[in-house]
């Protein structure tokens, strides 16, 4: 990320601010860094709107070949279909690679796998990806989990579970369905 503690916003207000300079000192530093400014909005809107994968194995990717061309020749609903299984499946989102309102199909596929936009790796390498990313997940769920449990706005449901499971032990007679 070019500006990582920098939000979207400020940049554009900087932008703002710049665009205002060079309306009146119309030199060229002026306008070679509103240019800039305006490239790493791109990139930071294109990092944050990016919901999905661009590196695949072969065998994924011609399973989404697959799937694509079965996306093209189905009814609304198969197409709904498909959609889901690409983006649950291979966190394949074809919002990602495809030019809004136009269809996107196998050829197109294919020429995103030839201009590089998206990369084929080895089988093993896939997998060591997923794992990390699956990884990653659970921690961010549980260091959410923990941040809504500390400021109240919810229930550490394993330790009521545990709490539950500790009277029931204790007090066995008095435990429903018995």
């Amino acid at each position: 990320m070019v500006f990582p503690n920098v939000s979207t916003l400020e940049l554009f207000k900087a932008s703002k601010v710049l665009r205002d300079f060079m309306a009146d000192n119309s030199g060229r530093v002026a306008r070679d860094f509103i240019f800039y400014c305006y490239l790493c909005l791109r990139i930071i809107y294109i990092i944050n709107h990016s919901m999905g994968r661009n590196k695949f194995s072969q065998r994924e990717i011609e399973i989404i070949g697959k799937l694509l061309r079965r996306k093209m020749a189905g009814t609304r609903f198969q197409q709904k279909m498909v959609r889901h299984t690409l983006r649950t499946t291979f966190e394949f989102n074809i919002a990602d690679f495809n030019i809004q309102g136009k269809a996107f199909g196998p050829e197109d596929l294919d020429e995103c796998v030839r201009r590089g936009r998206i990369q084929i790796l080895d089988d093993a390498t896939i997998e060591a990806m997923k794992q990390r990313h699956a990884e990653k997940r659970q921690r961010d769920e549980a260091l959410r989990q923990a941040e809504a449990v500390a400021s109240g706005d919810a229930v550490d449901w394993q330790e009521v579970q545990r709490q539950w499971d500790e009277y029931y032990k204790n007090n066995p007679e008095e435990q429903p369905g018995l």
